[in-house]
């Protein structure tokens, strides 16, 4: 944040801040990204789509890009396709971004209106389509 702050892009630090992510996985997981995983990363910043089959590493994948882009201060949103799996990958995935400092939050059905304040003001809130907005 404070190599941001200074001027850095987020291309700039793309390298260190998924190295950071990529080595956080490992310790706190056991789940070090592949190589592949990391390209997909990379795709996924940049705004595109990257397409994955089952069990190649979706939900480790999107860290990478997450981590990154919340590292600007303005908030990255994490779609699932239904609050079991959201559930899942904020508790999952969040163990990641809590070792790196950022704040994980959930959005979920019959959440109130506080509720979602606090997920939404999280670095990184994970949701369905549902219920994001």
């Amino acid at each position: 944040r404070e190599t941001l702050a200074g001027g850095a892009t987020l291309d700039d630090i793309l390298p260190d801040a998924f190295a950071a992510c990529r080595e956080a996985g490992d310790r706190v997981l056991g789940m070090r990204h592949y190589p592949v995983q990391v390209v997909g990363g990379i795709v996924l910043h940049q705004g595109r789509i990257a397409e994955m089959k089952t069990g190649e590493g979706k939900t480790l994948v999107a860290t990478l890009p997450a981590y990154l882009n919340a590292l600007s201060g303005k908030g990255v949103h994490i779609v699932s396709v239904n609050d079991y799996l959201a559930k899942r990958d904020s508790e999952w995935m969040g163990k990641i971004y809590r070792f790196l400092g950022l704040s994980v939050g959930l959005i979920v059905n019959g959440m109130d209106n506080e509720a979602r304040r606090r997920a939404y003001n999280c670095d990184i809130t994970y949701g369905t389509n549902n219920e994001l907005g």
